[in-house]
């Protein structure tokens, strides 16, 4: 096969490895974003709690820049601090060496299991949860098969003169090996897929383990690379996270790449085989990055401090808008098909200041200090502003000339979805957030139960919401058809926990009889906002005809 063939085949399958690991993780954030929101403010307790939190994460999201990420936005919107945050991605690095650990058996025969059920549950089904799930396995079964795909087209490459020479230079020159590492892990953003395709390439006798180890080493100082340079435009807060984990990474990095070239540790040990001993080595790396790491969490914290200084807010306003850029384009409100693409960007903007309300809900409620619940009330304002610009604009839109009945009929669901919108707000500071400083002033408690049925209710309203901005951009039929069916599961959820919580009291629960007011409290709350954000599906099914006019039975009785 010429060179050109193999490389071709090569770089098809690297593609396909890329695109299988963004399946799962797409798979994962769409099915169980809520979960993970929870799970990631759970993690706040305690730096080893937040590193056990974080590999988790890692494994479920087979990413540790997708836990990273994460951590930077509730950084950025002061519910997760940075010494919490720093703990969480040094377990996340472990996790997702541990997926590495995983995905390197030899898995060929989940290969068509993966296909056949994924592709069952992702084409067959119409439920949104199964469908990402039936997303996730066949990211799962692609991951397989693209190791496979690699192994294959690199082996006409054993029999050639040129990879053994390129090989034997990175053996004796380990330093432009870790390099290469660092940057081609960068350039394809995902240490998973480098570390898998350096592993395959090992065991495929093609990279020496001289040269893989030095490359795997850059793999991990690489991927630390990927969340800096995400996180670059975030506030210092956020970005404090993903430089002291590259710092971290570095620092260890380079420690174990000067151990292994003077000690020359038997690192062919750690396996029966190049392949294995290389991914033993880079799961032993990262947990030796997790132990090495928690202690120093105090001192990297004062260190990024000291490079990512607050900027300090200027003493011109109290307004939280003062330095926003509003997508209201005044240019434009005399063309009312662009004033109202405007407009819906703005409420685009105002749907995801309520999600940055709504996400720490849970977590406030539970343990939630004033000056925390203070900064989430704190955006309420800015959503009323919002709805404010967006009524206004519209109004003044509909004044300035004619519309066709499209647009006037568009104009009025998007001041509809606003008002809903900033309900939704009103609902979170003025009764969840009052729950949440009430809770901390009694020092009461949830009982497990409820509040594992709480948070189900939580995690369902996140991603109602991610669906429900999804509508109002798209104004997919199919997609506002789920949502109203979505809307059908939160009821039977609410009412489920209802029933339960009547049933714990019944047995006297000392937990469910002091928060039993609050317990309904919360899940009326849930449920009325997820309500407030279905209601951007119903022009769209009255329009397609798929929205009953009423719930009633049509038989007479009289």
């Amino acid at each position: 096969m010429h060179l050109s063939a193999v490389l071709l085949h090569l770089a098809g399958a690297t593609m396909l490895l890329l695109f299988a690991v963004h399946m799962v993780r797409s798979g994962m954030e769409n099915a169980y974003s809520g979960s993970l929101g929870s799970m990631l403010g759970a993690a706040r307790r305690g730096h080893a709690r937040a590193a056990a939190g974080g590999t988790v994460m890692a494994i479920l999201l087979q990413s540790s820049t997708a836990v990273a990420m994460l951590a930077c936005g509730f950084a950025a919107n002061g519910i997760l601090a940075v010494p919490t945050g720093l703990a969480l991605l040094l377990g996340a690095d472990l996790g997702s060496a541990l997926v590495v650990r995983v995905l390197s058996f030899d898995l060929s025969w989940l290969v068509p299991v993966c296909l056949f059920t994924g592709g069952v549950l992702h084409l067959k089904f119409s439920a949104r949860r199964t469908r990402e799930i039936g997303r996730m396995v066949l990211g799962v079964g692609f991951v397989l098969l693209s190791l496979r795909l690699i192994g294959t087209a690199t082996a006409p490459l054993r029999d050639g003169a040129m990879l053994p020479s390129l090989s034997g230079f990175l053996a004796d020159d380990f330093m432009t090996a870790f390099l290469i590492g660092a940057l081609f892990t960068w350039l394809i953003h995902s240490s998973v897929a480098a570390i898998l395709m350096v592993a395959t390439f090992a065991g495929q006798g093609l990279v020496p383990l001289e040269a893989a180890v030095p490359l795997v080493l850059g793999a991990n100082l690489g991927g630390g690379l990927i969340a800096f340079w995400l996180s670059r435009g975030m506030t210092p807060s956020a970005q404090r996270i993903p430089v002291g984990n590259l710092i971290f990474r570095a620092t260890a990095s380079f420690a174990a790449l000067a151990i292994v070239e003077t000690m020359a540790p038997p690192i062919a040990l750690l396996g029966s085989g190049p392949a294995d001993a290389l991914v033993n080595f880079h799961v032993l790396f990262n947990a030796a990055l997790v132990l090495a790491g928690l202690p120093f969490i105090a001192a990297m914290t004062r260190l990024t401090s000291r490079f990512l200084p607050d900027v300090e807010a200027k003493p011109t306003s109290d307004d939280p808008l003062q330095n926003r850029v509003t997508a209201l384009d005044r240019s434009v409100i005399a063309t009312p098909r662009l004033a109202l693409a405007s407009a819906t960007r703005e409420l685009l903007r105002m749907g995801e200041l309520v999600e940055v309300m709504v996400r720490p809900v849970m977590d406030l409620l539970r343990a939630g200090e004033r000056p925390e619940i203070g900064r989430v009330r704190d955006i309420d304002n800015a959503v009323n502003q919002a709805h404010t610009d967006i009524k206004l604009y519209l109004a003044e839109v509909m004044n300035r000339g004619p519309m066709t009945a499209e647009e006037a009929s568009r104009s009025i669901e998007l001041t509809d979805f606003a008002i809903n919108l900033e309900h939704a707000g009103d609902i979170i500071a003025k009764n969840l957030l009052v729950l949440a400083e009430e809770r901390m002033d009694k020092n009461w408690r949830f009982s497990d139960e409820g509040w594992s049925e709480l948070l189900g209710l939580h995690a369902q309203v996140i991603e109602n919401m991610h669906l429900s901005l999804n509508v109002l951009v798209s104004q997919d039929p199919p997609s506002a058809r789920q949502l109203v069916l979505e809307k059908e599961k939160m009821r039977d959820m609410a009412r489920y926990t209802h029933d339960r919580h009547l049933r714990r009291l019944q047995s006297g629960t000392p937990e469910s009889i002091e928060t039993s007011g609050m317990h309904i409290e919360i899940a009326r709350g849930l449920k009325e906002i997820n309500s407030l954000l279905v209601t951007v599906a119903y022009p769209i099914l009255t329009r397609s005809g798929d929205l009953l006019a009423s719930r009633l039975s049509n038989v007479n009785h009289s």
